[in-house]
């Protein structure tokens, strides 16, 4: 069974980026209350998974062929803020797409960032993480 670890309070602002309460945008897909209807909003709500440390939910939405047993948190790794640079396919009625972001981070005091091309596809009529690329 997949573990769900939390180490840092429930923030009020998404870390994703959007102008809304965390409970009200990605917080509901975290609690499997709704599904991701984009590839762009799969990837907002795993970034803001990887900000609350809620493996579960990232283990669920990643795709079984590249799953990896466990996601490993560094406790010395905080995950801030998300800058989406652009998107093909990842509607509603694609089958496949691509996000690429710069994700930003503290890690243990020093920033830094993450750019990934991501690529997303429909499992089971849901929008999973397939891979990356980081460059």
């Amino acid at each position: 069974m997949a573990k769900h670890r939390k180490s840092d309070p429930i923030p009020e602002d998404c870390p994703c980026g959007l102008p809304a309460p965390y409970d009200e945008c990605c917080g509901r897909l975290h609690r499997g209350e709704v599904q991701a209807k984009t590839a762009e909003q799969l990837m907002r709500s795993r970034f803001s998974a990887f900000a609350v440390q809620d493996e579960a939910y990232l283990l669920r939405s990643w795709d079984p062929q590249t799953r990896p047993a466990d996601v490993g948190f560094d406790p010395g790794m905080r995950w801030e803020t998300l800058d989406v640079i652009g998107s093909t396919g990842g509607g509603p009625f694609h089958t496949e797409g691509t996000v690429e972001f710069r994700a930003h981070y503290r890690a243990h005091g020093q920033p830094g960032s993450l750019h990934e091309n991501s690529r997303f596809r429909r499992h089971d009529g849901a929008w999973v993480y397939l891979d990356g690329d980081i460059g």
